[in-house]
């Protein structure tokens, strides 16, 4: 019997209706297994994936397969963003395997949860040089009945594999930090922007790193680098051009076509990367493109009562990929006058971006500028821009016409700190109280369902990851910056100590991913997988705690996490870019205290100015000064706006 509609995973709902006898990830599931003497297969995928869907419909709602897993297998079916946890260890077996990952991830367990044999994608009949599903299920019952034993083994190996020997500490050092931005450097495509090539994320841990050196080195190299890729993503089908935010990732290396899936976590990144580049460079199609990310997440992401929600589905039926975001020739005819046409073609319309299966859809990128299409049509820059803007707004009302992809309502709290601390970050770069608001009151929501007797949970029924508390209290030392409300402070280092209590390694340093084991195995890294490094997230948080309340315990701990992952985040370049975040904040954080009143001019003037790596802490309201603080050194007090930008100034050449 299917066990999936009562469910808190719209993912997991989604299934309920096929006719495989799925189970939810739980203990009950394996010990059937072991009862009955069948293998499990288990399913990972979410509710955004578009080839989860494609296997769905291909191979679960299939009669023949159905038939096929309910008689051999125990069938288990896991949301990756509700249990990340589960699904990274899998993802990492199934590598080990030499499968790649992704998902859908399908992996063939014991009753003992070992996994012997797994992939991602199967389809209904052999193609891609894949195996067809069904014969696949048949091979592995066969193979399970017949070799238990080599079985054993195998799924022992793999376990194995995924508790990796750590690389021993290293020492801290500013070299560091100028070694791994050459490697990122050498990573850089500097055809397209970005680093690497095909399939392409867009790495913000290592953008906000690099635009943390250019404002201390001042590198026109590094502008250059940062401002093509900054643009590239921008222009791109990547970025979505009419309902503003980013999509998961580009397929190609030019940015042009993407995985449609729009996601909280990508999106709250990227705000962070476009803000911190609007401010360094002053680039209006910077603000732009952080106010569109905005636009997207007020309008399709953000519950009217408080808090974000996680992601806007790839499709709307798994055979229209990208159906609601692609556009065909005909359709911007209907949708524009005559002029809007002629103006939007030249400037959107890329008859290269086509999807795989519909050569006559298009993903919309920028073709031509509005000064190309000036130059060219005759008209002014001015009028042209008047004439893409309102054909713009057309094609977004054309576009709401249409069934729209499905939104993932639930709040999880990792998700949910990632988006409140890049609002906060947003109304400290462009003054908008209303960016502000919508994350106090996120915050307020997810204390208000996430917390529960003093515990903090990932959602509903799932206990708290790191990742949840690392991103969460990030939020809460932001929203105190913003407010000076201590509540919000102590609710931080309340947090803290928790997360140092359950997922510190007392053996080592650095935190582990859960606070047990799960599948027998705990899990400690510093990579960003694309979403920067929890680990990393939570040193700065213990840097930025330490430099706030004067506690050297929190700044300590900081400094033995940094050496457990020094010698392995050199490895990383691009994939340990908030790695070396933390290390720059280690050497070159500023603290403000603010001793004037909340509004005041100085005060005001503290949370808009710009250094990469600054803490603002609350003193008494009567001095009308600011106290700049480096390391263990405090400077003579700032008593004007004119002196705060100088001094903040002089740190960049330090």
């Amino acid at each position: 019997m299917n066990r999936l509609a009562q469910e808190r995973s719209a993912y997991l709902r989604h299934a309920a209706n096929q006719k495989i006898d799925w189970q939810p990830w739980s203990q009950e599931a394996f010990d059937r297994a072991a009862r009955e003497n069948k293998p499990v297969f288990l399913s990972s995928g979410a509710i955004w994936c578009h080839w989860c869907h494609v296997m769905a419909k291909e191979s679960f709602e299939d009669d023949g397969v159905a038939a096929i897993l309910n008689e051999h297998f125990v069938a288990v079916k896991l949301d990756r963003d509700e249990r990340p946890d589960i699904d990274r260890r899998y993802q990492q077996a199934v590598a080990a395997m030499g499968q790649g990952g992704g998902w859908p991830l399908s992996v063939f367990l014991t009753p003992e949860k070992k996994p012997f044999f797994g992939g991602t994608y199967f389809p209904p009949v052999e193609r891609f040089g894949i195996p067809a599903f069904g014969t696949v299920l048949l091979a592995i019952s066969r193979y399970y009945r017949e070799k238990r034993e080599e079985i054993e083994e195998q799924g022992g190996m793999f376990l194995d594999a995924i508790r990796r020997e750590r690389r021993p500490s290293g020492p801290l050092s500013g070299a560091l930090v100028d070694e791994a931005a050459g490697q990122m450097l050498a990573a850089f495509d500097r055809t397209n922007g970005g680093f690497g090539s095909a399939p392409k994320f867009a790495m913000p841990g290592a953008i906000e790193f690099l635009l943390g050196r250019y404002f201390f080195t001042g590198d026109e190299g590094l502008a250059l680098m940062l401002g093509k890729t900054l643009s590239a993503m921008a222009q791109g089908g990547f970025h979505d051009q009419i309902g503003g935010g980013f999509h998961r990732y580009s397929t190609d290396g030019a940015w042009a076509v993407p995985h449609f899936e729009k996601m909280a976590d990508d999106n709250a990144w990227l705000l962070r990367n476009y803000c911190d580049a609007y401010r360094l460079f002053g680039d209006p199609d910077l603000k732009d493109t952080a106010r569109g990310i905005i636009s997207f997440v007020d309008s399709e992401l953000s519950d009217p009562q408080g808090g974000f929600y996680a992601s806007m589905d790839a499709d709307v039926t798994p055979d229209d990929e990208g159906g609601y975001f692609t556009w065909t020739d005909e359709d911007l005819k209907r949708t524009l006058g005559t002029e809007e046409y002629r103006v939007l073609s030249m400037h959107l319309f890329n008859p290269g971006n086509v999807v795989h299966h519909d050569p006559r859809k298009v993903v919309l990128s920028v073709r031509e500028t509005v000064d190309d299409i000036a130059r060219k049509t005759g008209l002014d820059a001015v009028t042209t821009g008047e004439i893409i803007a309102r054909g713009k707004q057309k094609l977004l009302a054309e576009r709401e016409k249409r069934p729209k992809p499905f939104i993932d309502t639930a709040l999880y709290t990792s998700l949910n700190g990632m988006m409140i601390s890049a609002y906060c970050k947003a109304y400290r770069t462009f003054g908008d109280r209303t960016v502000f608001d919508r994350a106090q009151l996120a915050l307020e929501r997810i204390l208000d369902v996430n917390v529960r007797d003093g515990e903090l949970y990932h959602s509903e029924g799932v206990k708290a990851f790191l990742e949840d508390y690392a991103y969460l209290c990030d939020a809460l030392v932001a929203v105190w910056e913003a407010t000076g409300e201590r509540k919000y402070l102590d609710h931080a280092k309340g947090l803290i100590e928790m997360c140092i209590d359950r997922f510190w390694d007392k053996d080592g340093a650095g935190f582990f991913d859960t606070g047990e084991e799960v599948i027998g195995i705990r899990l400690k890294g510093i990579e960003d997988i694309p979403r920067p490094s929890p680990n990393a997230v939570a040193i700065l948080v213990l840097l930025r705690l330490s430099a706030i309340s004067g506690d050297d315990r929190y700044r300590d701990q900081a400094v033995k996490a940094l050496e457990a992952f020094s010698s392995e985040a050199s490895l990383m370049a691009i994939h340990g870019g908030y790695y070396f975040c933390a290390l720059e904040a280690f050497y070159r954080m500023v603290k403000l205290e603010i001793r004037a009143g909340a509004g005041s001019e100085l005060a005001e003037a503290s949370l808009f100015a710009h250094h990469p790596y600054t803490c603002i802490t609350w003193g008494d309201p009567g001095g009308n000064v600011i106290i700049p603080c480096v390391a263990t050194t405090c400077f003579e007090p700032l008593i004007s706006v004119e002196g705060l930008e100088k001094f903040l100034k002089d740190r960049s050449t330090l």
